[in-house]
């Protein structure tokens, strides 16, 4: 249950966490694409279009640091590194349908 506007509730500090991480560009979107499965460096960019190299690197780190992303080395040969969700980050897909399935209904987007 929320807290009323002014009174600092832990629930507000959680919302506020969550889009400290959330918010940022590109991290629902490489979150969605990791839905899907494990996906390599290369095929993340691809699924995530517009995102530069530094940003999905930079990115991906940060969703590591947060534990919602864990990187995988797969000895091989050849070597190769996939990217995939952790148990928390699975969790948050739901959420993040939701949110997407709210956005199409209520949502509009304006064109400058």
């Amino acid at each position: 249950m929320r807290g009323s506007e002014n009174d600092g509730s832990p629930c507000d500090a959680a919302v506020a966490l969550a889009f400290s991480v959330l918010g940022k560009r590109w991290n629902g979107m490489i979150l969605d694409a990791l839905s899907r499965g494990a996906l390599s460096f290369v095929a993340l960019r691809r699924a995530v279009t517009g995102i530069s190299d530094a940003v999905l690197s930079d990115r991906l780190s940060e969703l590591a640091s947060v534990e919602l992303v864990r990187r995988e080395v797969n000895a091989g040969p050849p070597v190769s590194v996939t990217y995939v969700l952790t148990p928390a980050g699975e969790h948050l897909i739901p959420a993040l349908a939701m949110l997407g399935e709210w956005a199409s209904e209520n949502l509009r987007v304006t064109r400058a």
